[in-house]
């Protein structure tokens, strides 16, 4: 247990910065809902999905390759960095070069004529990020959890501040309302017509800014090329890139694809602009289960790989696992049950129209950080290959279903997709798992917590209370009542001895493994586990 509590203990350090940061930019959304009519945002959504489509793109997989190699040769570390940081540097120096030369044509396709300035900035945020993204690597690998907190929140908080510098603080002066003596200096750099522009502007500045709270890390960096050393890097890294890859068209298909396959007149007096707009924004009100998800991805990585010759490793996992589901469990039904609250926070009521599809894009998050647990099987045998296979199936299910789904369904259509290929991706991870490194996973209480879960939300979603006074305690109570059924199921770990159920005494010194019966656990990493991993 002290495992999982190290463990969950750099998971919540992590999960602070991306706890504070996203809690802070997620005021952006009710700040974008309160300023632009949903037609408006669309261009800012479906450029966001691109750029989380192309940064896997940026990263060639070489992250999880420094991760790799650096615990495999300790004592080059140095080297694997500034090989790491310079093959980022050349990548994204190429990649957003070709972006911004071919802006117009690339912005016309994606039915954005006029507009190729949003894509060149596009560029240079993607530019940015990328090559960061190794010193932010480092600092996961050397455990300097604090300064990663830092620099994550600080980043964010610049972002959201020129958000609101940009957004608000800018018109409301060059409209006189307030700071009249600063109309002048306003003028010189400040363009109403932007508009929604502004996002991206104030993002490519916080990510600039990334570069000095990380100064340090940068000086440190010296250009170095060694195309052998490279070469095998890349080997490792490109099937997780392709995973990842696959793993976003995934994430971002439904941002893509809605206005082309929305029917027309589909949603009367909505266009597909006005769709994506309300679809993309309630969509971010899912990012409470994506904060857990990444939260643990930052601390499981490293933690992961620091255990490839443990051999109790697999129960380990196991425990994770467990962990793992009913901490997102409780994400789903907490924002689930509220979400006639949260909506109110949606100023224009007509972002509150896609409300319903939150529960369903809860759930398929639950379902990705699911499989993101069960893929360290083919990370530490390094069958990455397999990772690429599974995302690959589920980028496809999820383009089909989306297809047949969208003109039928609607948005709702969309997330249903999200939620299938997520489930789809989980089960095949797991199967191939089993054959490969046997994990002794507890499919009843995965199960049970899940569909219980399930079962709550859609029971409580049949009782509408108009009353937000009275609303809001029940759903609480509701919660609550499933948070103490988690504690009973779970008290022989959670409550102190006196009252945990009782259990049978342990056999004696003296008894023999046969008479004990061996732990399927422990069988599982005396054998296939030590077998399976590559040194």
């Amino acid at each position: 247990m002290s495992v999982l509590k190290k463990l969950a203990g750099e998971t919540a350090l992590y999960g602070l910065s991306s706890i504070l940061g996203r809690s802070i930019s997620f005021v952006l959304v009710f700040l974008y809902t309160a300023i632009f009519q949903p037609g408006q945002t669309a261009i800012q959504i479906k450029l966001y999905a691109v750029i989380g489509l192309l940064q896997i793109i940026y990263t060639v997989g070489l992250d999880a390759s420094y991760f790799r190699f650096s615990f495999r040769e300790r004592d080059k570390q140095q080297d694997y960095y500034n090989l790491t940081m310079s093959a980022m540097l050349v990548t994204s120096l190429i990649l957003s070069g070709l972006l911004v030369l071919f802006a117009k044509p690339l912005i016309a396709f994606l039915n954005y004529p006029g507009q190729e300035q949003f894509l060149v900035w596009t560029a240079g945020i993607l530019a940015l990020d990328a090559v960061v993204y190794i010193p932010f690597a480092r600092l996961r690998l050397e455990k300097r959890v604090k300064k990663f907190v830092f620099a994550r929140v600080a980043s964010i908080v610049i972002n959201v501040g020129l958000n609101f510098f940009f957004l608000l603080v800018c018109p409301g002066i060059a409209a006189g309302k307030y700071l009249l003596f600063l109309q002048p200096l306003i003028a010189d750099f400040y363009d109403p017509t932007i508009g929604i522009g502004y996002v991206f502007i104030a993002n490519l500045i916080a990510s600039a800014a990334t570069y000095v709270l990380l100064w340090r890390e940068v000086v440190q960096f010296r250009f170095r090329w060694d195309w052998a050393v490279l070469r095998r890097m890349l080997d490792y890294g490109y099937p997780i890139m392709l995973m990842g890859l696959a793993g976003s068209v995934n994430l971002l298909t439904d941002r893509l694809v809605l206005e082309r396959f929305l029917p027309e007149g589909f949603y009367p007096g909505r266009t597909a602009e006005d769709a994506l707009g309300i679809y993309g924004n309630c969509y971010k009100l899912s990012i409470f289960m994506s904060l857990a998800i990444q939260a643990f991805r930052y601390a499981a990585d490293p933690f992961f790989f620091s255990r490839t010759d443990d051999k109790n490793a697999p129960k380990v996992f196991a425990d994770v696992m467990h962990w793992f589901i009913i901490a997102c469990v409780l994400i789903w039904i907490g924002v689930s049950l509220n979400l006639d609250f949260i909506g109110t926070f949606f100023r224009k009521e007509i972002y509150r129209e896609g409300l319903g599809v939150v529960p369903i894009l809860l759930l398929g998050n639950l379902f990705l950080g699911v499989y993101y647990n069960l893929s360290v099987w083919f990370k530490l045998t390094d069958k990455t290959g397999y990772g690429t296979l599974i995302t690959g199936i589920g980028a496809v299910s999820t383009l089909v279903l989306n297809i047949l789904l969208i003109p039928v369904l609607g948005y709702t259509g969309s997330a249903l997709a999200f939620l299938a290929s997520c489930a789809l991706m989980a089960v095949i991870c797991y199967v191939l798992g089993e054959k490969y490194f046997p994990v002794p996973y507890s499919l009843v209480s995965a199960v049970g917590y899940i569909g219980s879960a399930g079962l709550l939300i859609y029971l409580s979603s049949l009782v509408q209370i108009p009353n937000l006074w009275l609303a809001v305690p029940f759903h609480l109570l509701l919660f609550l009542l499933y948070f103490v059924c988690i504690v009973v199921v779970e008290r022989n770990t959670l409550l102190p001895k006196r009252w945990r159920k009782p259990t049978l005494a342990t056999a004696s010194p003296t008894t023999s493994t046969a008479e004990k019966g061996t732990d399927p656990a422990s069988a599982v990493g005396e054998g296939s586990f030590e077998d399976e991993v590559i040194h």
